[in-house]
């Protein structure tokens, strides 16, 4: 018995180390693999070693990725003179589904945070700039959450570009100080990108 309960614990500790998942849904998550059929429970535990040991980061910009590259910067169609700057992989997701958006991307993996720790050596900035030595990209647009964080990640990356031959926007506020990309509407993102301003 007292390895079963040790099992739990140690499952229910896991699962409370999950974003938003406080101790009582821990355990019910816990109670939910216990008591679910066996065949479902190991196709989970098979689908999250399958991402953890298939999906990679993009090598050129950092979204989540099968292949060496993404499907969006393998995709020949796209705007190569276009590149938004986002913090996470998901924030892509987002703005995608907007359909107005067709250039490239660059993940930050991240905004600066000083109560995080994260500073600029923490992000993928040093590989954005080496992107734009070719001269390629005609328009960055700073698409980071619209919030203190995000706010100075911009301005940082912003400064840090404002001698090279490209124009700098930011998305639009229509989307609310304070938010998150990942739960703003399609609509208001989407007015967002269309009507993004000049930067500095």
């Amino acid at each position: 018995m007292a390895d079963l309960t040790e099992s739990v614990k140690d499952l229910t500790e896991r699962f409370s180390k999950l974003p938003g998942v406080g101790k009582k849904t821990a355990e019910r998550f816990a109670y939910h693999v216990l008591v679910a059929k066996k065949d479902a429970i190991l196709g989970l535990a098979d689908a999250i070693r399958n991402v953890k040991l298939n999906i990679r980061y993009c090598k050129v910009c950092y979204n989540l990725s099968v292949e060496e590259e993404c499907e969006i910067c393998r995709d020949a169609s796209r705007d190569r003179s276009l590149l938004c700057v986002v913090e996470q992989p998901r924030d892509i997701i987002s703005l995608e589904q907007t359909g107005v958006y067709h250039g490239l991307y660059h993940v930050l993996l991240g905004r600066l945070s000083p109560t995080d720790k994260m500073g600029p050596d923490d992000l993928t900035i040093s590989a954005l700039e080496k992107r734009l030595e070719s001269g390629e990209v005609k328009e960055i647009i700073m698409a980071t959450n619209p919030n203190m964080e995000g706010d100075a990640t911009s301005f940082y990356i912003s400064s840090l570009l404002e001698g090279m031959p490209l124009k700098i926007t930011r998305l639009a506020r229509g989307v609310t100080s304070g938010s998150v990309l990942e739960f703003v509407n399609k609509d208001i993102l989407r007015d967002a990108l269309e009507g993004r301003q000049r930067y500095l």
